[in-house]
């Protein structure tokens, strides 16, 4: 079992190390706490595993530490946010501010942004507008790491496709997921601990199938669902990028690779008021009606959990304290000593 740590004193961590690369406070707060939400989860693909990767990014200039986001197009229903090379999550709190606003006076919203960056685990985004009444649907592009169905050039990002609908039950029912078959996080991760990937996930760079994880990303990863999953890959590439001047994933150079590079990451997101249709009690007790349906199906001796459900029962397990596998700790260690800050406030709690 993984030693556990104090949540709120890993989101000052997180904080204070962004700050040391001259993220504002709020900014920095901000995203520290997106990041140890996803840890929380048990989503540690997007946790604090990319604190040092932000780091270096924000020093070497392929992230931009005070951008200045503006809105370049406003239309009807839809708006286009310029991020600045700023943080992801800095753009995805700007975004979904305004999608919501959006979307409660008209009943929908979308809304694209170009010239962005990564923005951790999309379930963070989604739930917050869950929990406000909305339906709501994120995609982006990534740095390039797939493959498509029978290839073995890199063409395609892990474009992840996140779903959240508001219930009235406990938590939103939540699809967050990498449209490659394992997120590129989870593969750094394996390298990190020295752990093989499951098979199918990953080409080696001749293009045959490898488990080993510093292979696959020298390699390729591939999509999930072969051909299916592939499909999905490339048209929700083409929904992040093509309705802004975003980049794809195969023309960019990717940030883990480069620090100093401007990825031009692209993002979508779709807002709908539930309020707008039948009403929001209706449509909330009737998602709720369908989780317990769902959790109800599993045989005798089976569990069967709605979407989402692992995740929200990991985030109230780990509400005060968070789990970080050794090798994340040693990453933070050595960033913290880089950056002169102190690393002894990194004390795991004592095990019951």
């Amino acid at each position: 079992m993984d030693p556990r740590y104090p949540a709120d004193a890993l989101v000052t961590l997180g904080a204070r190390a962004l700050e040391a690369a001259d993220v504002p406070p709020e900014d920095a707060e901000l995203t520290s706490r997106a990041l140890v939400e996803a840890d929380r989860r048990g989503i540690a693909s997007h946790g604090l595993l990319r604190l040092p990767l932000y780091t270096s990014a924000l020093q070497a200039g392929g992230i931009n530490a005070r951008p200045a986001m503006t809105w370049v197009r406003e239309h009807g229903a839809t708006a286009v946010l310029d991020a600045d090379s700023g943080l992801g999550q800095v753009a995805m709190a700007t975004v979904t501010e305004r999608v919501a606003s959006i979307a409660k006076e008209l009943g929908t919203g979308v809304v694209a942004v170009q010239n962005s960056t990564h923005y951790g685990a999309g379930a963070y985004w989604t739930e917050r507008l869950a929990a406000d009444g909305l339906v709501a649907v994120i995609t982006s592009t990534t740095g390039p790491s797939v493959t498509p169905f029978g290839g073995v050039e890199k063409i395609l990002g892990t474009n992840p496709l996140t779903i959240a609908a508001p219930s009235a039950g406990p938590g939103a029912l939540t699809a967050d997921m990498a449209t490659s078959a394992g997120a590129y996080g989870k593969v750094v991760a394996a390298r990190n601990q020295g752990e093989p990937v499951p098979e199918g996930w990953a080409v080696d760079a001749a293009g045959q199938p490898t488990t080993d994880p510093a292979e696959a990303l020298a390699g390729a990863l591939l999509p999930f669902g072969g051909a299916k999953g592939s499909a999905v890959a490339v048209l929700l590439e083409a929904l992040s990028a093509s309705l802004t001047t975003a980049s794809y994933a195969y023309e960019t150079e990717d940030i883990w690779a480069n620090h100093a590079s401007r990825m031009n990451t692209g993002h979508l997101v779709l807002a709908i008021d539930t309020a707008a249709f039948t009403s929001r009690e209706h449509s909330e007790r009737r998602v709720a009606e369908l989780q317990e349906k769902v959790r109800g199906s599993a045989g005798p001796d089976g569990t069967t959990f709605a979407p989402g459900d692992i995740e929200h029962a990991n985030a109230e397990r780990h509400r005060s304290s968070v789990p970080l596998a050794d090798s994340t700790v040693t990453q933070l260690v050595e960033l913290l000593n880089s950056l002169g800050l102190p690393a002894d406030q990194l004390v795991p709690e004592p095990v019951e």
